[in-house]
């Protein structure tokens, strides 16, 4: 044992977890500020936050090309996690902005809701950078427990009740099912790291047959498809994303996706990458099924935070895309659209925040009814986000999609690219009909409780600014994700 110990001593390298280490000790003292400020006094909060996720992203970016691995092998500071750190960063950053005056309007300006999100992020950077499947079944807890609780954050509100209800509930038992991957995987193999999984395997080419192999590698998949809301693992989506708070659902559908990727990448690519074929077969049916189930439910949707709901469930699939694809276009395309994707979505679900009445009302297409007129700059920067979710250029959403279809007919899935892209042309119908609504509808509101707070505009103007940057110029950030690449 005094071995072991002084082993894992000699092997700490703190520089690898310096970012989840800096955010997390931000969000400590967050907790104690929280204690001592006057309730309903939250916006010093927010704004304390807001610096702890810039400091955060100083320390991620200097690792840059500068790989740190730590604690005997069970975490890395890559390209690839720090790429991905940098989108829940941003997701983050962009979900606090307009936190404060929506929670301040429904009547819980409650400080412990910043900490969360930080902790939920630094959970998701463990995720980003576990190499060892005990690192990231750690994150994993760490990102689900908090957002347990944001989803249920409105104590008095029965959906949101509902929401974090539901969320845990179904979070636990996919769990149940990731541990016990995790544990078959280990009476297999002899070790949770994915890099000794992988040699393992490859020094014993049988043991891909063995039943418990295959179980394991099974239920550990489906432990991470639950998070990222594909189909058949998606049900718990559109209650949780309605019932939770919109900033929440706005932070839920980018970055513990984009978290849920990071590590399926890692665990599939090299973990299980001597069982490539049957992986892309998997992957190719599951990408389908979640593109055509995601677009046409969100067809007969009313409500507009539901239909967004569908709408990232459509999205996981076109991400599903660039796995079954198996290359570097494929896999970096993953990366530079998980970075459209949460700009776009959290833009869009910014516009809802500052459109809806107290208590979430109006937030369906008749209430969008000639929101366009009577809200010119929102109604714009929704038709924005609307087309860029569309996929239509010169928008960053049409980029994304045509990387990931690129790394697909590349690889010789050109039914898979084509399946892809007619689910696209589906969805112009859903997105189309928000915009027909705020535009060529006549207004049964005159929508005057909209306030265009500040942080909020800031918001929604980085998110444009990022949705436009990205779709005119998207070579410089794709050539940064092919470098945060296996």
């Amino acid at each position: 044992m005094e071995n072991l110990g002084q082993i894992a001593m000699q092997n700490i390298n703190m520089a690898a977890i310096m970012p989840s280490v800096v955010l997390s000790c931000f969000g400590m003292l967050l907790l104690l500020v929280s204690v001592f400020s006057k309730r309903g006094r939250t916006t010093h909060v927010a704004w304390m936050s807001i610096v702890a996720l810039v400091v955060t992203a100083a320390v991620t970016v200097s690792s840059w090309n500068n790989p740190q691995e730590g604690f005997a092998g069970s975490v890395v500071l890559d390209n690839f996690a720090i790429f991905f750190s940098m989108i829940f960063i941003i997701a983050a950053l962009l979900t606090i902005l307009i936190s404060d005056g929506y929670l301040r309007r429904e009547g819980y300006p409650v400080g412990e809701y910043y900490p969360l999100i930080l902790f939920c992020t630094a959970g998701a950077m463990w995720m980003a950078s576990g190499t060892d499947l005990m690192t990231i079944f750690l994150g994993l807890e760490v990102l689900s427990v908090s957002l347990y609780v944001l989803a249920g954050f409105f104590r008095g509100d029965v959906r949101s009740n509902e929401a974090g209800l539901k969320y845990f509930f179904l979070g636990a038992f996919s769990t149940g099912f990731l541990l016990y991957g995790v544990a078959l995987l280990y009476g297999v193999t002899g070790s949770t790291k994915i890099a000794a999984i992988a040699q393992h395997v490859s020094e014993m080419p049988a043991v891909i047959d063995n039943p418990m192999m295959i179980a394991g590698s099974v239920l550990l998949l489906i432990g991470f498809l639950f998070k990222v809301g594909a189909v058949p693992f998606h049900m718990w989506t559109p209650d949780v994303y309605q019932g939770a708070p919109t900033p929440v659902t706005a932070f839920m559908s980018a970055g513990p996706k984009a978290a849920a990727l990071a590590a399926l990448l890692r665990v599939a690519i090299i973990g299980l990458g001597s069982i490539q074929a049957d992986i892309s077969a998997l992957f190719w049916l599951l990408a389908v099924l979640t593109m055509i189930a995601g677009n046409f439910i969100a067809l007969s949707q009313t409500n507009i935070k539901r239909m967004l709901a569908y709408s990232s469930i459509a999205h996981a699939g076109y991400a599903l895309v660039g796995i079954v694809a198996w290359n570097q276009i494929g896999l970096s395309a993953i990366l530079f659209y998980m970075l459209v994707y949460t700009f776009m979505n959290i833009g869009a679900f910014a516009v809802l925040v500052l459109a809806g009445k107290k208590g979430e009302e109006n937030l369906t297409l008749e209430g969008f009814a000639g929101f366009g007129y009577k809200r010119p700059f929102l109604g714009v920067a929704m038709c924005i986000f609307l087309f860029a979710l569309m996929g239509l250029p010169p928008t960053a959403g049409f980029a994304g999609k045509f990387f990931v279809f690129a790394g697909a007919v590349k690889a010789g899935y050109i039914w898979l690219a084509v399946i892809g892209v007619l689910n696209s042309a589906v969805s112009l119908y859903y997105y189309l009909r928000v915009i027909v609504y705020m535009y060529f509808r006549d207004p049964k509101e005159d929508f005057a409780w909209v306030k265009l707070e500040i942080p909020a505009v800031v918001s929604i103007l980085l998110a444009i600014v990022g949705v436009l940057a990205l779709g005119i110029v998207p070579g410089p950030v794709m050539e940064l994700a092919k470098l945060a690449g296996f």
